[in-house]
């Protein structure tokens, strides 16, 4: 088994030689709104709050796509991902893209 991989957001990792530039690295999932949670949504718009059921969803699609990405990156040898990056996109209504990338690495 393969160990971890180190990610971050910044260009190095402190205390760590960058020895190999292994290229993009990318990892993403479309999501689509459940109709019981845009309900439950549409009732705490009028009271205010957070929108718990969004929260929930945007967490498993950060957490899906950056395992995509780490996927990708240990099947080209790397061990870590620097400057890892997230972006969204709309898909269509209802429907939206959580898109992750970085750079992969092998550190010492």
């Amino acid at each position: 088994m393969k160990a971890d991989v180190l990610l971050t957001n910044i260009e190095t990792i402190p205390g760590k030689t960058i020895t190999q530039h292994l290229g993009l690295v990318q990892g993403n999932t479309v999501r689509a709104k459940h109709v019981g949670r845009d309900l439950m949504a549409g009732l705490k718009n009028i009271v205010g709050g957070e929108l718990k059921g969004y929260t929930e969803l945007l967490q498993e699609a950060r957490e899906e796509s950056v395992a995509r990405m780490v996927e990708q990156a240990q099947a080209i040898g790397a061990n870590a991902v620097i400057n890892v990056r997230f972006s969204t996109s709309s898909v269509t209504s209802g429907a939206a893209e959580l898109f992750a990338y970085g750079t992969a690495v092998v550190v010492e």
